[in-house]
């Protein structure tokens, strides 16, 4: 399943949750939040929530700066 992670296209298995491409992404433990297309996606949610074919994903890791 083809799926566009933070604007790159990704080749997902069937049954693919935002938990499990969040995992792929960054293996940061905390300041991580994910909004799939366009749509917040709490972190409480993201293993029930499947990805679809074409879905839009946008994972985001907080960092500290200036």
């Amino acid at each position: 399943m083809n799926v566009i992670v933070n604007g790159e296209a990704r080749d997902l298995p069937a049954g693919a949750s935002v938990a499990d491409a969040v995992a792929a992404v960054t293996a940061a433990p905390s300041g991580v939040a994910a909004a799939l297309n366009d749509e917040v996606v709490t972190r409480s949610a993201w293993a029930a929530t499947p990805l679809r074919e074409a879905d839009r994903l946008e994972v985001l890791t907080a960092v500290q700066g200036g």
